[in-house]
């Protein structure tokens, strides 16, 4: 499964600039032989008299990045470990962490899923965030939406104990089935009685702004891993600057 459409886009020249600088600072390679990725992270950052963060955060497609930056400046203590497939998003996060100074953000430009089952160790992780996810629209599509039994086992597997997960949607239809979804995970415990109001942390889009006054709604979801996750595995060689 794939948790992307492909679809067109302008890299401006401030993005082609941050990706060329930044980059190769901040842009990590998709490595599965890198299984535990939070882990690598620390003990890279132990070995080199760098800062350890106390959690670390999966962030599944993140646009333009702007949630992702103002998030990662409200927790400085935080790892921010962003997944993008589009250039155009890369770069504009990248710019964003250039003019704002983050050091806290690490992005993949690879498809989440497989990042997750390849990368992300079980346990692992304080926080998942999945904000306006592709809808698929057509009912046609409904099963390449992102949020699917078995995906979300995985997503619940690598919480740590008390971890959360955080998705977000325009679309009702797509509300409805994520509830319906997260709701049925046996390692997940929904922290309202139904949608959760938006959590302080999440800025309000553009886009969302324009939808909010044209009456359109929109819907989080906050879950939090319930059960002991499985043994983490062991750091592989460091891949991380």
């Amino acid at each position: 499964m794939r948790s992307f459409v492909t679809r067109a886009g302008r890299v401006t020249t401030g993005q082609a600039r941050a990706l060329a600088e930044l980059g190769p600072r901040y842009v990590l390679p998709f490595d599965p032989a890198t299984t535990d990725l939070i882990a690598s992270f620390s003990a890279c950052a132990s070995a080199n008299g760098q800062k350890r963060y106390e959690k670390a955060v999966l962030e599944i497609g993140f646009g333009m990045g702007q949630a992702t930056a103002h998030i990662a400046r409200l927790m400085p203590e935080a790892l921010f470990i962003g997944c993008e497939v589009h250039a155009p998003g890369v770069g504009a996060l990248l710019k964003l962490m250039g003019e704002q100074g983050l050091d806290n953000i690490r992005i993949l430009q690879h498809d989440a899923v497989q990042v997750l089952e390849s990368m992300i160790a079980p346990g692992s992780l304080h926080g998942i965030h999945i904000f306006f996810p592709d809808p698929w629209h057509k009912k046609r599509h409904n099963k390449r939406r992102l949020i699917q039994p078995a995906f979300a086992h995985e997503l619940a597997l690598r919480l740590a104990p008390g971890g959360y997960l955080h998705c977000a949607t325009d679309w009702q239809p797509y509300a409805e089935q994520m509830l319906q979804v997260l709701s049925a995970e046996a390692l997940l415990q929904n922290t309202a009685s139904g949608y959760a109001p938006r959590p302080a942390y999440r800025p309000l889009t553009k886009f969302e702004q324009r939808g909010l006054r044209l009456g359109h709604g929109v819907w989080d979801l906050v879950f939090t891993r319930a059960a002991e996750p499985s043994a983490v595995s062991c750091p592989s060689p460091c891949p991380l600057p």
